[in-house]
């Protein structure tokens, strides 16, 4: 428990004694009733009891911030960092500037920005771990990095980038509001240490002795709606009708024609000459999210295929479930499924807490994405299982049908119900360039394209490959051509003209991964068409063989596109800290090894054997079965 000194200056002290009902988005401050029983329950923290100290303890508070007088000193960094043993890589609170003009009527603002705990926030929502509570005790939004099985889900809906996902550790942390300070009377340590006066601290919507302004909006602060964010502002300063941004994202902020809101618009500070960066491309921190989204979207395209298709007696299909190959390609899906799921496991901060996925299915749409892929691989387990029995005479024959029957009903509903999770989780507003409905059409057309062509390509493999099962693929891979194109086209359409983030990322897609898109786009037209000529004139192996991996090239060039372009609603940063630029120039020459810049090397832990089997001892089966519980009902 922290301990008060005696002679604690007063501008440390909190001193909130009045407080408004409801805060601006309609929301209550007191956020626990008079006769609530949790009032008679004591705050722990670090293990230890505090009685009711704070008589504010059950109102909402916040950050409020004075952009006139920060002086970007970065104190409430410095004071932040070492109140909570922050490592040099990480920041839980942080200073960026903007700035627009030029010699000599220049102006900059600097912008001072930790966790907003926000009244909706995002994080706990999102988070499959369930790492988050808001509390009622000050409405603070705490995060447990003992929980967190570093997916780095927060860190992608978050759209203040409060949470910080360390490269080293493999797990998630963030600002924890200083709520031991809050006990004692005191605000937190970042506000304590400002030598400007720029930041305050207190029960929301109150406004600072000598402050008259409490805006929820500043030239740099990303939008308010997503989360309704615990903090206010003042900026009274007179600046430039456009501001920059010095880091290396290609944003501005437009003074909006209310002449109070600042836009954000594309700022073409790195040129307009188309690049490859290839390595940069295929070297992505997200490579496991294009292996697992491929794979599984592939698996479950031709698992749909021969399973529906053989439920309503397409001929061709059934020809196919009838041969030599269909075993082997249902096994051979079987393998390409679990690597996508190794891929995607091993790309988490702790690989051997995986099972902690599972413990935010009322929320998460990561939790629920992970149950229905895990429901539709069950399904294709145990239906390739009971395939092979009743080929081998193992079972009945009719029961053996029947359950694999069952297992396909499995694997169908999970397909539909992770499907959809799969798309759902990507439709971010802090992330404007995935939040389309483009990103459903990509998943649906690589479901559609690759898992038809694996189909043919062992068909072909096996001499099963007959002219109508040949047209068939051919025309269901044109038809998944079709859906991501059209998706494309709508979605090119909307970030040309887009007053966010996603305009930021389009212009990356036209320069600096230029030729990168128009190879993709060509390999998908060259498989389009080669699709459509097989689908009418018939097939022929080779084109067929060429038309797999025309679209295999493209669906990979497309996925990776995806990850890398994407432009978050993140705050500015300066010339090196929270500069995305100088962190992967840095890593790239050495400098990351200097500590005091502020950059590590993304140390992944591996996999390890010994880590998994010690967490299994550790484990007994009455904590898993209160694990589970926990899980199904919320209670311990």
């Amino acid at each position: 428990m922290y301990q008060r000194r005696e002679y604690e200056p007063e501008y440390a002290l909190l001193r909130d004694e009045d407080y408004k009902p409801v805060n601006r988005y309609g929301k209550l401050i007191v956020l626990a009733p008079e006769d609530d029983p949790l009032r008679e329950e004591p705050l722990v923290i670090n293990g230890e009891e505090s009685p009711p100290q704070n008589p504010n303890r059950y109102k909402q508070h916040g950050f409020y911030f004075n952009a006139d007088n920060c002086i970007a000193c970065h104190a409430c960094e410095a004071a932040c960092s070492e109140k909570n043993d922050v490592p040099p890589h990480l920041a839980f609170r942080s200073v960026g500037f903007v700035e627009g003009g030029t010699y000599p009527d220049y102006r900059r603002i600097n912008i001072s920005m930790a966790c907003n705990h926000c009244d909706n926030p995002v994080c706990l929502k999102g988070c499959p771990t369930r790492a988050y509570t808001k509390y009622a005790e000050y409405g603070a939004v705490i995060q447990d990095p003992d929980i967190c099985f570093g997916c780095g889900y927060c860190t992608w809906i978050c759209p203040y980038n409060a949470p910080q996902l360390d490269p080293v550790k493999g797990q998630v942390s963030k600002c924890n509001m200083c709520i031991d300070r809050l006990e004692v009377g005191l605000k937190p340590a970042c506000v304590s240490a400002c030598l400007g006066k720029a930041l305050d601290f207190g029960v929301i919507e109150n406004i600072p002795e000598g402050r008259v302004q409490a805006e929820t909006e500043i030239p740099g602060f990303p939008r308010t709606d997503i989360t309704h964010p615990n903090i206010r502002f003042q900026q009274m300063k007179s600046i430039q009708r456009e501001m920059v941004r010095v880091d290396d994202t290609p944003i501005k902020y437009h003074r909006a024609e209310d002449e109070k809101r600042y836009l954000p618009e594309v700022d073409p500070k790195k040129g307009h000459e188309r690049q490859w960066n290839g390595k940069k491309l295929l070297g992505s921190h997200e490579n496991a999210h294009i292996a697992f989204t491929l794979s599984v979207q592939t698996v479950m395209g031709a698992f749909a295929l021969l399973v529906i298709g053989g439920w309503l007696g397409v001929d061709a299909v059934e020809g196919y479930r009838a041969s030599g190959a269909f075993l082997p390609t249902l096994w051979g899906m079987v393998a390409l499924m679990a690597f996508g799921l190794f891929k995607l496991n091993m790309h988490l901060g702790k690989p051997h807490r995986f099972y902690r996925g599972f413990n935010n299915l009322r929320l998460s749409p990561v939790s629920r994405e992970i149950a229905g892929v895990s429901a539709f691989f069950a399904g294709l387990a145990g239906y390739s299982l009971f395939s092979l029995f009743s080929l081998f005479s193992l079972f009945d024959g009719g029961i053996a049908t029947l359950l694999a029957n069952l297992a396909a009903v499995l694997a169908l509903a999970g397909l539909g119900f992770g499907g959809y999770y799969m798309y759902k989780l990507y439709r971010i507003p802090a992330r404007p360039f995935w939040d389309h409905w483009h990103t459903g059409a990509a998943f649906a057309g690589t479901g559609l394209t690759l898992g038809s062509l694996l189909i043919g390509v062992l068909a072909l493999a096996f001499g099963v490959l007959d002219a109508g099962l040949g047209r068939l693929l051919a025309g269901i891979a044109a038809a998944g051509l079709v859906l991501e194109g059209i998706g494309l086209l709508a979605h090119a359409q909307v970030m040309r003209g887009a007053h966010s983030e996603g305009a930021a990322s389009w212009y990356e897609q036209m320069t600096t991964y230029g030729w990168p898109y128009w190879l993709r786009n060509a390999l998908l037209i060259a498989a389009l068409g080669l699709s459509l000529w097989q689908a009418v004139i018939g097939v022929n192996g080779w084109l067929l063989a060429l038309t797999a991996v025309l679209a295999l090239a493209s669906a990979i060039i497309g996925r990776a596109l995806f990850y890398v372009l994407v432009i978050p609603t993140t705050m500015p940063g300066a010339f090196f800290w929270r500069n995305k630029g100088f962190v992967e120039h840095a890593r790239e020459v050495g400098l990351a090894d200097m500590p005091q810049l502020g950059v590590a090397y993304e140390r992944h832990h591996p996999f390890r054997f010994d880590e998994l089997m010690q967490t299994i001892r550790e484990t007994s089966l009455r904590e898993m079965v209160g694990h589970m519980r926990w899980v199904l009902t919320g209670k311990a």
